[in-house]
């Protein structure tokens, strides 16, 4: 029997592609793509982390999406599997923003999560 296709980790909206170009066009610093992680803290009990990245990581997962390369920890793969990163512009803010289906609940600020991780399911 043939295995289903694994989904991507992580998408990004054009937007969010957009948005990371511009900044890293605009960066003194060569950067290869954006590095993106969780980790444990705030008041939900998990973070979402972003970073600009110079190297690869050994065991990083690799993405490529709408011109962006995405490196994404491993300790996140199973927390990150189907979340879409989308860059918001609004009347008084602007900020990345992580849709992620495996993601249960969010404080009230915004900056914490709680997050299980996929099942073989998802």
């Amino acid at each position: 029997m043939a295995r289903r296709p694994r989904p991507k980790v992580v998408t990004l909206t054009d937007r969010a592609a957009a948005r990371m170009r511009e900044i890293m066009d605009a960066a003194d610093e060569k950067f290869i793509g954006v590095r993106i992680g969780v980790k444990n803290g705030g008041c939900a009990g998990m973070e979402y982390e972003m970073s600009y990245a110079t190297e690869t990581k050994p065991f990083e997962e690799v993405v490529e999406e709408n011109g962006i390369k995405v490196l994404i920890d491993p300790k996140a793969i199973l927390f990150l599997i189907g979340t879409e990163i989308d860059f918001v512009a609004e009347k008084l803010s602007q900020r990345f923003v992580f849709r992620n289906p495996n993601q249960t609940d969010a404080c009230g600020c915004g900056e914490s999560v709680t997050i299980v991780p996929a099942t073989e399911e998802a």
